[in-house]
């Protein structure tokens, strides 16, 4: 009589929980599914903290509602399937602003993440270059290259199109710069079409044509009770068998399977298993890839990622602009590179005290040195930050609370897609029951990571020659 199948999943963010949920869901019946965590809990960047009495998210805020394609996104899905979707709600404010020369300026519309599509929408923050976007009779982009988003943009449109729109655009989402980005990673649906068009004018506005439009149907969403709560249903569906605080030094093919080198290097603990999803981010999974798939270690090893803090900030009845928030660029000089709004943003935090929480994101790529001051000073810092920004000064904050995200956000250089495509075509061909996931390896955001949580079940269930349920 054939055993159940014992699955590990390495690592316990939301890539990882959405592939113990899918195995649960479609792997035979009475399959043994172990989750790994290094740290004490569960959820990666999705943390749902208290602050001054409220929920507040001290990690990840929000999800897309939609995919590329217009579908209902992964993150959706699952909540759906969490039986959740009765706590999606919405902002209630959606416009925000961009802080240009000191003060606020609106987020000019029809930009592809800061990319216009339209020049004359933009002048307000920014002077494009003069007949830079000239047609040379060829694709911008070539059929196999990639390009940094800086260098593609400056070299069309010029400085201050980066420097003031796409810049804080980007680093609002990876703490990185248009520069050291690519093209085809952070932004496909422009690589694609810069594929074919002559000018990124036109790229643009191929790009925006093609993208399902839902008019006024809600881009972001989030979870009534914070998206811990995600985090904690999907425990629950997946009945998997969780361990925080174990930390996985060591995975060893065992020629029917794999072998999990688990805890101190004192007392290891050996777990034999038949396959494993490795959710974890690309340093960690390169140690543990350089043993049995050298190739791939190597791939993934080469990505780099950015520390960021998250200063959040209790204020009474502070005189707030009716903004979901606003992004700072870095020619600005600011320690700040985006605010939000939480209690103007999403109508179900507002209080009838009138206490406003305000959150700033601090640090990008290449600046750590500055997250190494103190709580304190970070927070104060913050503070006086917004209040030049807003142009009066804040009150002071009732409550407080400072989190240190060290090595979070994944840095996506030119040619990342091409390397993790090397990686993984490595693992099938040595090592198919052996599966990367996560944000290190296909994006960031909830729906890109749990999306790939499932894909990766997916293969593993084809792996071990299963049919799913």
């Amino acid at each position: 009589m054939r055993q159940p199948w014992r699955v590990a999943v390495v690592g316990g963010g939301i890539a990882g929980l959405a592939a113990a949920v899918r195995l649960r869901d479609r792997a035979p019946e009475g399959t043994e599914i172990t989750v790994y965590e290094q740290s004490g809990a569960v959820g990666g960047k999705l943390r749902t903290g208290t602050l001054a009495g409220a929920p507040v998210e001290f990690g990840a805020e929000s999800f897309l509602m939609r995919d590329p394609t217009g579908a209902q996104s992964a993150a959706v899905a699952l909540a759906h399937r969490l039986g959740l979707a009765d706590r999606i709600v919405h902002p209630t404010v959606g416009q925000a602003a961009l802080v240009v020369d000191g003060g606020l300026r609106p987020i000019p519309g029809g930009t592809l993440v800061g990319v216009p599509g339209d020049l004359e929408r933009v002048a307000t923050v920014a002077r494009p270059a003069a007949d830079a976007d000239t047609d040379d009779g060829r694709p911008l982009v070539g059929p196999d290259a990639d390009v940094s988003v800086g260098a593609l943009v400056r070299s069309r449109f010029g400085d201050e199109v980066v420097d003031r729109l796409v810049d804080p655009m980007l680093g609002g989402v990876y703490a990185g710069r248009a520069d050291d980005l690519s093209l085809v990673t952070t932004m496909p649906a422009l690589a694609r079409t810069a594929r074919v068009e002559h000018t990124l004018i036109g790229a643009v506005r191929a790009a925006q044509a093609a993208a399902p439009r839902a008019p006024g149907a809600p881009v972001f969403g989030t979870l009534v009770g914070g998206l811990s709560t995600l985090v904690k249903a999907a425990v629950r569906a997946s009945g998997a068998t969780v361990r925080p605080d174990a930390a996985v030094r060591e995975v060893t093919p065992t020629g029917t399977g794999w072998r999990l080198t688990v805890g101190p290097t004192r007392a290891p603990e050996l777990v034999d298993v038949d396959a494993v999803v490795l959710a974890v981010p690309a340093r960690p999974a390169a140690r543990l890839l350089a043993g049995p798939a050298p190739v791939a270690a190597a791939a993934v090893g080469e990505l780099d990622y950015a520390s960021v803090a998250l200063v959040t900030l209790a204020l009474p009845q502070p005189l707030l602009p009716e903004l979901s928030g606003f992004l700072v660029p870095s020619t600005e000089g600011l320690l700040i590179k985006a605010a939000t709004f939480f209690t103007t943003k999403w109508g179900h935090l507002r209080r009838p005290d009138g206490l406003a929480l305000v959150r700033a994101s601090v640090g990008r790529y290449g600046e750590e040195a500055h997250l190494q001051r103190p709580d304190a000073d970070l927070a104060a810092t913050v503070h006086r930050e917004l209040s030049a920004v807003l142009g009066a000064p804040l009150p002071a904050p009732v409550d407080g609370h400072v989190q240190r995200w060290g090595g979070a956000l994944p840095q996506y250089a030119p040619g990342h897609a091409d390397r993790v495509t090397a990686a993984r075509t490595a693992l099938r061909a040595a090592h198919p029951t052996l599966v990367l996931a996560g944000a290190g390896y296909d994006g960031v955001g909830i729906p890109v990571c749990v999306r790939s949580g499932e894909t990766a079940a997916d293969e593993i269930i084809t792996a071990l020659g299963g049919s799913a349920r």
